[in-house]
This record gives C-alpha cells, structure tokens and sequence, in this order.
C-alpha cells in the first residue's frame, strides 16, 4: 500500500494509524485562548488614554466567526465573567456583552450561512465598535459625549488587529483538531 501511495495514511492533521483527535484539545484550545487573552489587561502598558484592543472579546469573535458551531450560545456567560475579573469593567457588563454577542452572531449565521472575509470583517468591525462603545457606558466613568472619541484610536487597532487575530484562530485551530497517539 505505501509503495502505491506513500501519503495514503497520513492527512494534513498527521498519521492516522493509532491517532485520534483529542477532545481536550478540540474543545479546550479555544476556551483557554479567550481566557488568556482576557489577561491582556495585566500587561504592564501605560498609556495616557485606552490604546489596547479588548482582545479577549476580539479572540471570542474571531473563533465563533471563524468556527460558529464550536462554542456553545452560553459560553458567554462564563468568558465575560472572566473577562470583567480582569478587565476592571463592573461585574456583569462584559457577561451582557459577551452573551449579547453570542447570541447576535448565531442569528447572523442562521441568517447568512455562507460568507467571505469581507463580510466577516465587517461583521467583526460592527460588534467592535458596538462593544467599545457599550464598555465606555457602563464603565460607571462620569463621561460626556465629548469625551467618547477617545476611544477612538482602541477601535481602531482593534479593527486593524481583527485580521492578525483571525490568522492566529486559524492556526490554533489547525492545531486543535492535530491527531494525537490514542492509548489503549
């Protein structure tokens, strides 16, 4: 067999003799990458106004973009009581959000099945910009509606940064679904 077709037991996610994908990687890659980047507000960056994109939101909208039947609709709940841990938003407005979010880009899946990056960005650029602009609100900041340009320029490398973020969901996708040496 192998002298007939030498690639015949292997595919692009490795051998298939004695390996299988492992459930821990292909539904855990994705959740421990939302909760990692959920951390970024640790990073030690001082900056005289909000510059660092919200990137644990923006891995959670790449990978259900990207992979929309991976995350289950109620992951939201517990990704945005993380992300409102760390991020120094009042309890509950990244939970909101980020189910708000959920569930918003389900029924443009049920809606639009079949899209192309364009619309992806497009999408993903909407819910940035909705987000940003939500999180200001209930920051509990006494802001006035001039002050809310300056959020302008976190928006915006957000924006830019979506596809960078998309790039990485796809590799660590193609990571999670790599076959591993089942045992027994």
């Amino acid at each position: 067999m192998e002298r007939l077709n030498p690639s015949a037991r292997r595919d692009q996610f490795g051998s298939k003799i004695n390996r299988a994908h492992s459930p821990v990687l292909a539904y855990g890659v994705p959740w421990l990458i939302i909760l990692l980047a959920s951390l970024s507000p640790l990073l030690p960056i001082i900056a005289p106004l909000p510059i660092l994109p919200p990137l644990g939101y923006l891995f959670l909208v790449a990978w259900r973009v990207l992979r929309p039947g991976l995350l289950p609709m109620w992951a939201g709940l517990p990704l945005g009581f993380f992300d409102d841990l760390f991020s120094g938003q009042p309890l509950g407005s990244g939970i909101m959000l980020f189910s708000l979010t959920m569930i918003a880009l389900d029924l443009i899946e049920v809606r639009f099945p079949w899209r192309g990056f364009w619309q992806d960005w497009g999408i993903a650029i909407i819910f940035l910009a909705l987000y940003l602009f939500l999180a200001t609100l209930f920051s509990g900041a006494g802001l006035r509606l001039v002050q809310y340009p300056l959020i302008l320029p976190q928006l915006a490398l957000s924006i830019l940064l979506f596809p960078l973020v998309a790039q990485i969901v796809a590799l660590l996708d193609r990571f999670r679904l790599t076959r591993v040496r089942k045992i027994g």
